[in-house]
């Protein structure tokens, strides 16, 4: 397990002024689990694991890997010696060598020698493991980009580390690869049921990829949890927006139902849910995904029902994105192709009261 407790990282900018990279960072990652810090750029993931993996001297706070401290007050223990692995968004491969030599190279360098039969034992096994044992032979240079970002796994796991941490690993990848290595990336992770610490700020990625997610803003952790509870139980308007799209409605509370609240927003009275306890008359945010709004040419009965024109629509092929327009606000709604409403004709919304999300104003 990785257990980050408390971490602040600083640094000086170009400028010659102090930047506050991380502040206050703790979480822990269960033993053999993908554990992604998200977040936009300058926001303190990168300085965060380049924390973890010993590049960086913080400021404050602890790091444990396993029974083993390797940064408090009065511990650093150098990078070489903390037995983690990392793949930095430029791969770093070594043109003039082969796959296997690139692959073999850590194990050439490091202080503890392994024979020459064990060394080709260990990096046939890597090479097999990230598919690329049938070009072992093969220049490094001649390498596609998703067999070049697998080799520099394959450099990182050859050295059996114990945690593997990768900083925007598919960065460099073109959309349709970058698509087909989270696929690989999930395989490879489950399989060897190696303990990883990802770095991206692509939400699709944090959310195909991993057990849970920190989502990280200005240096500071906004909220953790797994896929799905980020994206349908944020904690504040921040991580709403942030992960996946989403409309923002002002709302003031009038009072509970049970597990749900009722409220006055810009488009009429809603029965919401949400995260913490809200007051009455508490003024709120409420976020409501595109996919979660029904769209039909049938007027629909319950809670959350209206009647809006459609003012936009945009054809996506497996999907029909519509911005529709109720009184003087709009909403983004996502819709099967099937429903095949005009601009300008009227349309039906309704909204499960589950996923209409109240949020606290910041």
């Amino acid at each position: 397990m990785l257990f980050v407790t408390g971490l602040c990282t600083d640094y000086v900018s170009d400028r010659g002024q102090v930047v506050r990279a991380a502040q206050d960072v703790s979480f822990e990652v269960p033993a053999g689990k993908l554990f992604t810090l998200l977040g936009p750029s300058g926001c303190g993931k990168t300085t965060t694991l380049r924390s973890i993996a010993g590049l960086e001297r913080p400021r404050a706070g602890e790091i444990r890997v396993g029974n083993d401290v390797v940064f408090s007050k009065d511990v650093f223990v150098p990078p070489n010696r903390r037995g983690l692995g990392m793949v930095f968004q430029s791969y770093a491969i070594w043109p003039h060598m082969s796959v296997f030599e690139n692959a073999a190279f850590p194990l050439r360098v490091a202080s503890k020698r392994i024979s020459r039969q064990e060394l080709r034992e260990r990096v046939t096994r890597v090479l097999k493991t990230v598919d690329l044992a049938d070009l072992a032979e093969r220049e490094a240079t001649k390498l596609s980009g998703g067999q070049q970002q697998r080799l520099a796994l394959a450099r990182a796991l050859v050295m059996e580390p114990r945690i593997l941490l990768l900083d925007e690993p598919l960065s460099n990848l073109d959309a349709k690869l970058r698509e087909r290595m989270r696929f690989e990336l999930k395989r490879l992770q489950r399989e060897l049921g190696i303990t990883t610490v990802y770095v991206t700020h692509d939400q699709s990625e944090a959310l195909a990829l991993s057990h849970s997610i920190a989502v990280m803003n200005g240096g500071r952790i906004e909220q953790i949890g797994s896929p799905r509870e980020i994206y349908e139980r944020p904690h504040n308007q921040f991580v709403a927006d942030f992960v996946g799209s989403t409309n923002f409605l002002e709302a003031r509370v009038l009072d509970r139902e049970g597990d749900y609240y009722r409220v006055s927003s810009q488009i009429g009275g809603m029965k919401v849910r949400a995260t913490e306890p809200l007051a009455q008359e508490e003024i709120v945010t409420i976020s409501v995904r595109p996919e979660d709004i029904e769209l039909t040419e049938t007027r629909k009965d319950g809670e959350n029902a209206w009647e809006g024109t459609v003012h936009q629509k945009v054809f996506l092929g497996e999907s029909v994105d519509f911005v529709v327009t109720i009184g003087e606000h709009q909403l983004q709604c996502k819709a099967h192709p099937s429903l095949r409403t005009r601009v300008e004709e009227a349309i039906y919304l309704r909204m499960d009261p589950e996923k209409c999300v109240a949020l606290k104003r910041s």
